[in-house]
């Protein structure tokens, strides 16, 4: 069953060009290195909050990545740019 992880966080408006980019360079590590991440999206709520939705095909596959990403290159780098950050995962149960 696939699972939905997102991710709230803050970030300075003048570093809106470098979450993105930092955004972009996880998604491209963590699908190098682990299979699951079907969907990432990344969206801003407004100046200073960004809503990080991520698909993946299982709880497996998530717990897998988080347990292996943080220390990574790409995830310190992504969220040295990042505060106040939080996440809920959603289990699907259905697709209408």
């Amino acid at each position: 069953m696939s699972v939905i992880s997102v991710t709230r966080f803050q970030a300075d408006p003048v570093d809106a060009e470098q979450v993105q980019a930092r955004h972009a360079a996880l998604v491209t590590a963590i699908r190098a290195t682990l299979p699951g991440l079907t969907e990432a999206r990344l969206g801003r709520l407004n100046d200073e909050t960004w809503v990080g939705v991520w698909r993946w095909d299982s709880a497996a596959s998530l717990q897998a990545a988080r347990q292996s990403a943080p220390g990574t290159p790409a995830a310190v780098a992504a969220f040295e740019v990042a505060r106040d950050v939080t996440a809920e995962d959603i289990e699907v149960l259905a697709e209408i």
